[in-house]
């Protein structure tokens, strides 16, 4: 019988745009051997294929036993990521932040410490300017390190300066980490059991948020703290159907990205969750005249080069777009608008099945 499973290798090859099945070619032509050649076919067999199917694939693909199969594909899944790596994204402040520290490494085993403080000054800057709280730490560990073990003079008052960092983001890393855990926590209460369906629940959730809500949470000052807050808040309302309350929420999550605009290149998921949920309180509280104007504004960012050049975000956008726009028609009776999407609706879920929720 056919595999024909949801296949890891085959589902990266089939989101590869031209440009990156390109770049790979390229990456494995650099870095060629003999047993590329078989990466290559295997490449070129799956990338020709509509359905992941196994028995087809060594059928047609005679110079590849089943036996190796399993390790050839292996092979080719690292290399498509390392020449994805390769294709840097000057807007990612993951893969800023990372080449910077391997950067400092580098320096650092090469001996030269003020060279590798240097960089991690630069680096812990831009941590600080897109609040990536835990990059400060790995930092402030890596100078701490370096300080210790030699005597680099690097400045006075370092390991008072060192301590004091260190302890102010270890503060605000504690408060990251309840407040995402809260967060984490009150939406998975609403995936297993929905609203709340009586006061039994009602008593339960309040206990629930009232025990784990760390204290003074609205003098929080990160991005972050604000952001798990506002998310805590939403889902903490939206389980006990309090729809105001989770309207004003909503609109504080989104709000955040103008307080720290940013923050949009870095968090662009969570920026398109809050208006989803922003779109889905409008709906819930029957305000179809808010509804377009988000859905007008949403549709304005759906044109962002953030939107369009990353499939992840494209197919989160999309996938609320429509949603939000079927939910205006239906407060707007207009039905028949509804229905004219049908046909593309369908086309989307056969070409992005794959990538979107089961449910």
């Amino acid at each position: 019988m056919p595999n024909r499973s949801t296949d890891a290798l085959f589902q990266l090859i089939k989101s590869l745009e031209k440009s990156e099945k390109r770049n790979f070619k390229l990456y494995v032509k650099r870095n060629s051997s003999n047993d590329s050649l078989k990466t290559i076919q295997l490449f070129d067999a799956l990338d020709k294929m509509t359905e992941y199917d196994e028995s087809q694939l060594l059928k047609k693909n005679k110079s590849i036993s089943k036996t190796q199969l399993s390790n050839i594909k292996a092979a080719l899944y690292k290399q498509i990521l390392s020449s994805l790596r390769i294709i840097k994204d000057e807007n990612n402040i993951d893969i800023q932040l990372h080449e910077l520290m391997d950067h400092a490494r580098i320096l650092y085993n090469k001996g030269l410490y003020l060279q590798s403080l240097k960089v991690l000054k630069h680096l812990k800057d831009l941590a600080r300017e897109h609040h990536q709280v835990t990059y400060l730490e790995q930092v402030l560990f890596f100078e701490k390190k370096i300080e210790t073990l030699y005597i680099t003079r690097s400045m006075r008052n370092r390991a008072d300066q060192l301590s004091q960092e260190s302890d102010e983001v270890t503060e605000a890393l504690v408060l990251v980490n309840r407040l995402s855990n809260l967060a984490l926590q009150l939406y998975s209460w609403y995936i297993q059991h929905g609203h709340a369906r009586n006061e039994k629940d009602v008593r339960s959730i309040q206990l629930f948020f009232q025990t784990n809500l760390p204290a003074d949470t609205l003098a929080t000052k990160g991005f972050y703290e604000k952001l798990y807050l506002y998310q805590s808040y939403c889902w903490y309302a939206f389980i006990r159907l309090d729809f105001l309350q989770y309207y004003r929420y909503c609109q504080k999550w989104v709000d955040l990205f103008d307080q720290y605009p940013s923050m949009l290149a870095v968090e662009t998921t969570n920026y398109i969750k809050g208006m989803h949920n922003l779109m889905g309180a409008h709906f819930d509280l029957l305000n179809h005249e808010k509804l377009a104007e988000t859905i007008k504004k949403f549709e304005q960012f759906a044109r962002h080069k953030l939107v369009t050049q990353n499939d992840n975000n494209r197919i989160l956008t999309y996938q609320y777009l429509y949603t939000a726009r079927i939910n205006l028609y239906f407060l707007q009776g207009t039905f028949d608008k509804g229905l004219k999407m049908v046909p593309h609706l369908e086309e989307m879920l056969k070409e992005y099945g794959v990538y979107l929720d089961t449910h």
